[in-house]
């Protein structure tokens, strides 16, 4: 391997290892801060692991339809998104109206707002 390769592939794979633990950092922190309920006793317009979700991303001013999914099942061309994304794990648990600032993948923080969500 060429010595600057090695240096770069290092340095790449310490920013991904450092990017995971951040976001699971995130995720546990919304578990811990979250009330938990059966799910018979979650209104339909809370997110939840399988919910469809439009959103806005009010930084871009984009809104955008995805399914939050288990990473196994996410296949991003499907519109199926990981709760192990920064934007899937922010969507979690919030309900029609409500926002959140959460971090892209690059630590830059977008507002969300949720536009609608639909039950499987």
């Amino acid at each position: 391997m060429i010595d600057s390769e090695a240096d770069a592939l290092t340095e790449l794979t310490l920013q991904k290892q450092r990017d995971h633990i951040r976001l699971y950092e995130l995720l546990l922190g919304e578990i811990d801060r979250a009330a938990i309920h059966s799910s018979a006793d979650i209104p339909d317009d809370v997110v939840t692991m399988g919910s469809e979700v439009t959103f806005l991303d009010e930084k871009s001013d984009t809104e955008r339809t995805v399914r939050l999914v288990y990473p196994g099942d996410a296949d991003i061309s499907a519109g199926r998104i990981s709760i192990l994304t920064p934007i899937g794990a922010g969507l979690i648990g919030l309900s029609t109206g409500q926002s959140i600032l959460w971090p892209d993948r690059g630590g830059e923080e977008h507002r969300l707002t949720i536009v609608k969500v639909r039950q499987p």
